[in-house]
């Protein structure tokens, strides 16, 4: 029987021993995605504890808990201290069993704070005491976390009207750091016409930004081409759009100068000219991406915001959000088949949320490589509630199976959370494994030189030169 967690955790193989520790186990992360605070890294953020830096925010753990039975002031709540919501994760702990959030837990104890004890209710305050003395020295600075993961690239998620302010700051008070921090342009709330009095107030803070008057579809799209254009002088190089599915529905540029008319008076459209807008916009973003050479990222198929208690008593992202089953194929086609008759189809990564349809983003992406860059269309790693073991060897499965595992651009965290950098690790060890024990078996030639060649492009060199940051 193995140990829980020891060094050859989740490599069953030696092969996959073999390919992990001499190929994947030291190379550099670059996170092309996530949702850290770009303001926590420029200011070299010191967290006073653990819960801080751990369970704020973190809506992984708070659906845990709300299973578990804790009181939502436990969770959520500001009238319990940082240590009493501890105590409740800790209880939490042993019930996620089998859950990925068992592994990432003590995974982020041990590479972060050496700390090899299993959390539980009665290991919760020596584990807090601990890491949370290790916390507020430098050497556990928001930066001094991702340097012990050796993170080259942080890719933060941004929107449109963001000042981007933390960004400059970064580089101007850290002009030698090794870490790039760089935006993500993610403009959803610009195409969002399902509530048109957000959708009117977005624009008001848009105006701001730019400094200037939209009055019609011709300034809107005026002033998110120099936000595009500032966020590219910054070193952004990615977009990125949260959606239900890919909107492809036929438009005009006259059926969105109407529309946007109405919205802009905070007047609700029809479900038709809902989707022919967000399906304009999407066309419109993507364009002005192909025209920087940049990257477009599609996260697809969430249903957002479930539970309307939760929404209006914490917001959005607080962990009622779960896998839709939206039609995707037919859209995505469309959307990209025009794009790609025009010229201007980007380079491109498609996230899939509901495994039943993994095949059919395998195969999508097939039909749109143009021999131009190698996996120039993506099938991104297992997303959300994919993101564990079972869910990112389906992904790899199929991308195996339908196009080259070996052009695939690997892992990112798509995280809120500075200890998330190990789900690096947990991936490049079920990478390993997956490889590892197809050689065992006889389905792939024991070439080790070639295998760690391509273990190390996965993991790391082909998201280097995919994106070129």
């Amino acid at each position: 029987m193995n140990n829980f967690l020891n060094e050859h955790f989740l490599l069953q193989t030696e092969t996959a021993k073999y390919l992990y520790h001499e190929h994947a186990k030291n190379l550099p992360i670059i996170d092309y995605h996530n949702h850290l605070p770009p303001q926590e890294i420029a200011e070299n953020k010191i967290f006073q504890n653990i819960t801080q830096v751990w369970l704020y925010g973190d809506h992984y753990k708070w659906r845990a808990m709300r299973t578990n039975g804790i009181n939502e002031a436990f969770i959520t709540g500001r009238d319990t201290s940082d240590y009493q919501k501890f105590e409740k994760w800790a209880y939490t702990v042993p019930y996620t069993m089998r859950n990925p959030l068992y592994h990432w837990t003590h995974l982020e104890l041990q590479r972060y704070f050496g700390i090899n004890t299993l959390l539980n209710e009665s290991t919760g305050k020596e584990v807090y005491e601990t890491a949370s003395a290790m916390l507020q020295s430098a050497e556990f600075s928001t930066q001094g976390l991702l340097a012990k993961m050796k993170v080259e690239v942080v890719c933060t998620t941004d929107d449109p009207i963001d000042s981007l302010e933390h960004h400059v700051a970064f580089k101007k008070n850290f002009p030698d750091s090794s870490l790039k921090l760089l935006p993500t342009f993610r403009p959803d709330k610009a195409m969002n016409a399902d509530d048109a009095t957000a959708f009117k107030s977005y624009v008001d803070a848009l105006e701001k930004a730019v400094n200037g008057s939209i009055n019609n579809f011709q300034n809107f799209i005026e002033a998110l081409k120099a936000r595009h254009d500032y966020f590219h002088s910054l070193g952004c190089r990615l977009s990125d759009h949260g959606l239900e599915t890919i909107y492809a529905e036929d438009f005009t540029i006259k059926d969105l100068e109407g529309i946007f008319y109405r919205l802009r008076k905070g007047e609700k459209v029809n479900n038709e000219e809902n989707l022919k807008f967000k399906s304009g916009m999407l066309h419109i973003l993507a364009v002005m991406d192909a025209d920087k050479g940049w990257t477009q990222q599609f996260h697809i198929g969430a249903i957002r915001n479930n539970n309307a208690r939760l929404l209006r008593l914490i917001g959005a992202d607080c962990g009622a959000d779960s896998i839709g089953d939206f039609d995707v194929a037919r859209g995505m086609s469309k959307f990209f088949n025009k794009l790609e008759s025009e010229g201007k189809l980007a380079k491109t990564i498609i996230y899939n949320l509901n495994p039943a349809w993994n095949d059919v983003y395998a195969t999508m992406i097939g039909n749109f490589q143009d021999g131009s860059i190698p996996g120039k269309i993506q099938f991104g790693s297992g997303w959300w509630f994919l993101d564990q073991k079972d869910g990112m060897e389906k992904q790899m499965n199929s991308l195996s199976n339908m196009g080259l595992l070996s052009r695939f651009i690997g892992m990112l965290t798509d995280s809120r959370s500075f200890l998330s950098f190990p789900r690096h690790e947990y991936f490049r060890r079920i990478l390993c494994n997956l490889i590892g024990k197809d050689v065992e078996n006889g389905e792939l030639p024991n070439d080790k030189l070639w295998l760690g060649q391509m273990v190390e492009n996965i993991s790391y060199y082909n998201a280097k030169n995919y994106f070129k940051f």
